[in-house]
């Protein structure tokens, strides 16, 4: 693992205290890497109706791209978990969208599981297929 990869676990762990998830009591942070180096954090918001609650790896994503990052590099996802904690469906395709190479998953115990993107979400549904 690279410091690098340390350094995106710690914003995940840290920005998952903010989350807010009176619902669920499922807290998630998640943090992104861009091209410009900086890293930017997210956590779970979760809303009474539920259709409406954004996750951690969403928020973080968008508060890059909100931010002027147009090519993000890894993306690391943390909560407390048995497992390393997998993105949703909707989180994936997200990824997928982006491009995000990098994939950490990781639970508070530290364990930590990396993943491709083309191993998170073989053959992804993307923009070329509605633009073809």
């Amino acid at each position: 693992m690279t410091e690098t990869d340390k350094k995106l676990l710690a914003e995940a762990k840290r920005v998952r205290e903010f989350a807010y998830c009176p619902y669920s009591n499922f807290a998630v942070g998640a943090a992104v890497l861009g091209a410009s180096g900086e890293i930017y954090g997210g956590c779970n918001v979760e809303n009474a109706s539920y259709s409406v609650t954004n996750c951690a790896e969403r928020t973080a994503i968008y508060n890059a791209i909100s931010s002027g990052e147009e090519d993000i590099l890894a993306l690391a996802v943390v909560a407390e978990s048995a497992q390393p904690v997998p993105p949703c469906g909707a989180c994936r395709q997200v990824i997928a969208e982006m491009r995000i190479p990098h994939i950490l998953m990781a639970n508070l115990a530290g364990d930590v599981k990396e993943m491709t993107l083309s191993e998170l979400l073989p053959d992804a549904f993307s923009g070329e297929d509605i633009l073809s």
